[in-house]
């Protein structure tokens, strides 16, 4: 049954966050396509081996990457392009490389690196945040020239 439902969850996550097709085809000025993958582990020669794969079925603790794609079509620079994910219920973000990724706790509200942050305590006072209570994860491109691309990435755990 849990695992049915992370495969909703995922479902939901993937088709909340994508750029509808139409939209992609229509070459818009500004792209961007959302994309999430589970990061599978095997062994090969006493080595771990990382891929990343379609989410077919997701347990508690696997590992995610959400990625975002850009691609300035239009013939002038893009400047300040805002891109946020939120971070769906079921999902926390992974602390590896959570210090350098621009966060929300507040649902949006206010941003900020990780260790600046600060969330309730449920005790009337506060405590510094911890990956699993950011709620979105922000990125700002100062200038995107015409014809430019890249990727956007987090990393994030199935709770």
């Amino acid at each position: 049954m849990k695992a049915r439902l992370l495969v909703a969850l995922i479902g939901a996550i993937i088709a909340s966050s994508a750029v509808p097709a139409a939209a992609v085809q229509a070459a818009q000025p500004f792209e961007l396509v959302s994309d999430v993958k589970v990061d599978k582990v095997t062994m090969a020669d006493g080595k771990e081996v990382h891929s990343l794969v379609e989410p077919a079925v997701v347990v508690p603790g696997d590992r995610l990457v959400f990625s975002t794609r850009y691609r300035n079509n239009g013939a002038v620079k893009a400047e300040n392009i805002v891109v946020t994910n939120p971070i769906k219920p079921g999902i926390a973000l992974a602390s590896d490389g959570s210090n350098n990724l621009d966060v929300s706790v507040d649902g949006g509200k206010t941003w900020g690196k990780l260790a600046l942050l600060k969330v309730a305590d449920g005790q009337g006072g506060q405590r510094g945040a911890q990956a699993t209570d950011v709620t979105h994860v922000r990125w700002v491109l100062a200038s995107v020239a015409p014809g430019a691309s890249g990727t956007l990435s987090f990393n994030a755990i199935v709770r």
